[in-house]
């Protein structure tokens, strides 16, 4: 099969398109032909090293994928040749707490992850595609869907009437501002650029910010709020935005930790946080019964994921570039198949 692997250190540059064997399944296993793969930011840290520097090469990035069953091992009864299916970031977290096996054992590292034309996954490590959608859409569902879904149904508890403030229009933010919406919660969304907060607005952000030209939204927020603060706040700027996201949130509110775009490094305002009895949550991506429950609602209510752009295979490097640049409106995503 053809995979892309970093294989000889870190970087983009390093990031090469090579020959592997093609996987056979033992028990209790499945083999997905990958049709598409989305990227993610952990994937482009991944590549350039900043995600895990320890991690073992060489490797196959990507922690999402979408595809079709190509074959089965010995005990396999949850899916069969044939079946559209997307691949579970954790392959080892069915409910419950995080534990140490469901963070080890996730695609994309230290597992090999979904750009290549073959997976080898457990067969709880699937999950049946939604029918409406297509398969590049589908590619967006487990990494940057379910950790909005976490953050907002199951960690988050937000209800209709919340204002949930959510930052910038990247695959994350997008769908924390679908399930906010479908959630009947009112929503406040940032972005630099005006363009960006105009499709926002669009997919029914009912109030937006531009933090270039108005670099204290934290306080723009509040006055939304006639000062009193959000409910909710989805955190994916890192260390340069965190103490704004506590100063817009109301007291007795939640802040939902999960992205590091501004940095993963800072002080952390401890006073603020216990003066005003703030919940600081961090997010994990999420469990398979989280997954299914996301699935049932987004089929319900026909959430459909906004994709950026369709790369080709052999763009791949082209397609982290272009994560990179941020000039990206919702998921970026490779057709593999």
């Amino acid at each position: 099969m053809k995979a892309y692997e970093i294989r000889d250190g870190f970087g983009l540059d390093k990031l090469v398109l090579g020959e592997r064997p093609d996987p056979t399944p033992g028990p209790f296993q499945v083999r997905v032909r990958v049709t598409a793969t989305s990227l993610n930011y952990r994937d482009l840290m991944m590549v350039e090293g900043r995600y895990n520097p320890r991690q073992k090469l060489p490797l196959i990035p990507n922690s999402d994928g979408a595809g079709v069953v190509d074959a089965v091992g010995p005990g396999v009864t949850k899916v069969k040749p044939g079946d559209r299916v997307v691949a579970l970031f954790s392959q080892a977290w069915p409910a419950g707490e995080p534990t140490r096996a469901a963070q080890m054992n996730t695609l994309g590292g230290p597992l090999d992850g979904a750009l290549a034309e073959f997976m080898l996954l457990h067969e709880d490590g699937v999950f049946p595609t939604p029918a409406y959608l297509s398969d590049e859409e589908a590619a967006t569902l487990p990494c940057a869907a379910l950790t909005a879904w976490s953050a907002l149904v199951t960690q988050g508890g937000v209800k209709a009437g919340d204002v949930v403030l959510v930052q910038g229009t990247g695959g994350v933010s997008l769908f924390a501002l679908q399930i906010a919406r479908l959630l009947g919660a009112r929503v406040i969304l940032t972005s630099s650029r005006d363009d960006k907060l105009e499709r926002a607005k669009a997919l029914g952000a009912h109030e937006r910010i531009n933090y270039a030209t108005t670099p204290d939204w934290d306080k723009a927020a509040r006055a939304l709020t006639g000062n009193a603060g959000v409910d909710h706040v989805v955190e994916v700027g890192g260390a340069g935005t965190f103490e704004k996201s506590l100063r817009a949130v109301r007291p007795g509110g939640t802040v939902s930790v999960i992205g590091v775009l501004s940095g993963g490094a800072g002080a952390v305002p401890l006073t603020s946080i216990l003066m005003q009895n703030l919940r600081v949550q961090g997010i994990f991506v999420g469990h398979r019964q989280g997954f299914e429950a996301m699935a049932r609602a987004f089929t319900l209510h026909a959430v459909r994921p906004v994709v950026d752009h369709v790369f080709a295979f052999s763009e791949a490097v082209r397609a982290f570039e272009h994560l990179k640049s941020g000039a990206h409106f919702g998921k970026v995503v490779i057709r593999v198949g």
